[in-house]
C-alpha cells in the first residue's frame, strides 16, 4: 500500500488499542474514542464518505443504509462472527463486500456456555448474592441452596458448528451425555470422538433432554426456532442456555414457561430485543429462575484483539486487490 492513498476507514466502535493503533499506521482510520453507539445520521454519514466501515454487532447495516452510500465504499469489514446485523444481498447489488471474523471466538463462548450451565442448576449466582452486603449468613446445612447434578444429565445442543463442538467437547469432560441437532449430520469422526446421538428431529430431540443449549447463527430460518410450540415439548426439569442471538428463542414464551414453572430454569446471555431486556426476565432473575448476562460470551481480550487482526487482514486483502479469506455471500437458506 506505499505509495497510494490510503482508504478512509470508519470504525463505529472503540476497539482495542494495538488494534486501533495497527489501523492507524495502515489507514486512514476514523475511531470513536469515546465508544458511544453511532446514530442513524452518523453512520449515514460513514457510508457516504468511507471506503471501508468497521460496525460491531450493536450497528444495524440495512437495505436503507447501504442504499445511501457513496461510491467510495467498498468493504464492510464487520468486527464479529455473524452477520445478522448488516443486509448481506443488499450489499452485494451495489458492488460492497462484506466480511466477518469467524473463528476467533469459539473457545470463549464454548467456555461461558458451560459456565452458564453451571450456573443455573447449581444456583451460583443466587449463592453469591446471599454473601452480597453485609457478608452474613446463617452457615451451612444439608437442604439450603440445593441445585441440580449435571453430571450424567443429557445435553442437547441447538446447532452443532464450531462452538457447539467446543461445547460439546467441555460438557463431555462434566459427564454429560451429547445429543445434537444440526442442518447436517457431522463427520462419523466427531460422533465418535464426542459418543454424540444425532437428531434429524429437533422436536423429538427437545423432548427428551435435560439441558438445551442453543448454539446456532441467527438466519430467518433460525428466528424462533424454538417457538412457543416447541418450548412446550421441553421436560418441566429442562434447562435453556443461550450465547447465540436471542431471537432464535420465542422470548416470551420462554418467559411465560418459567413463570408457570412448567421449565427448571434458563441462563441467557443475549436477548431478542437487545440492548433492551425484557423486565419479566429481570424479575424472574431476582427469583433465581433465570441467569441473565450483557451479552459477554466472546468477552474476552485475547478474542477481541484476534477479532481486529481479522479485520485488519481483510481490509488489506481487499486493497491490495485480492478476495479477503473472510469473505460472506448472502445466506441462500
Amino acid at each position: 500500500m506505499v505509495g497510494r492513498k490510503k482508504p478512509l476507514v470508519v470504525i463505529t466502535r472503540k476497539l482495542p488499542d494495538q488494534v486501533e493503533t495497527r489501523m492507524r499506521e495502515l489507514f486512514d482510520a476514523r475511531l470513536n474514542v469515546d465508544d458511544r453507539p453511532m446514530s442513524q445520521p452518523e453512520l449515514v454519514a460513514a457510508v457516504k464518505e468511507a471506503d471501508v466501515i468497521v460496525p460491531t454487532v450493536t450497528d444495524r447495516i440495512d437495505q436503507a443504509l447501504i442504499a445511501q452510500a457513496g461510491p467510495n465504499l467498498k468493504l464492510i469489514a464487520n468486527f464479529g462472527n455473524g452477520v445478522d446485523n448488516i443486509d448481506v444481498a443488499a450489499a452485494m447489488r451495489q458492488g460492497i463486500t462484506v466480511t466477518n471474523t469467524p473463528n476467533v471466538l469459539n473457545e470463549d463462548t464454548a467456555d461461558m456456555t458451560m459456565a452458564l450451565m453451571l450456573a443455573v442448576p447449581r444456583r451460583l449466582v443466587e449463592g453469591a448474592n446471599v454473601l452480597r452486603g453485609d457478608g452474613k449468613w446463617a452457615g451451612w446445612s444439608p437442604t439450603w441452596m440445593l441445585g441440580r447434578r449435571i453430571w450424567g444429565k443429557r445435553l442437547g445442543i441447538v446447532g452443532m458448528g464450531r462452538i457447539g463442538t467446543a461445547v460439546a467437547r467441555r460438557a463431555k469432560a462434566f459427564g454429560l451425555s451429547i445429543h445434537y441437532h444440526n442442518r447436517h449430520r457431522v463427520a462419523p469422526q466427531i460422533e465418535d470422538e464426542l459418543e454424540a446421538t444425532y437428531w434429524e428431529s429437533l422436536d423429538q430431540m427437545l423432548a427428551r433432554m435435560d439441558i438445551i443449549s442453543v448454539n446456532c447463527p441467527s438466519t430467518p430460518a433460525t428466528f424462533h426456532l424454538l417457538s412457543a410450540r416447541r418450548l412446550a415439548l421441553l421436560q418441566p426439569s429442562a434447562y435453556v442456555v443461550n450465547t447465540a442471538r436471542g431471537d432464535i428463542i420465542d422470548e416470551n414464551a420462554l418467559v411465560q414457561m418459567l413463570q408457570d414453572g412448567k421449565l427448571a430454569g434458563a441462563a441467557l446471555d443475549v436477548f431478542e430485543h437487545e440492548p433492551a431486556v425484557n423486565p419479566k426476565l429481570v424479575k424472574l432473575a431476582a427469583k433465581g429462575k433465570v441467569v441473565i448476562l450483557p451479552h459477554m460470551g466472546s468477552a474476552t481480550i485475547e478474542g477481541r484483539i484476534d477479532m481486529g487482526e481479522k479485520v485488519i487482514i481483510n481490509i488489506r486483502t481487499f486493497f491490495d486487490g485480492h478476495r479477503p479469506p473472510d469473505r460472506v455471500l448472502p445466506n441462500r437458506a
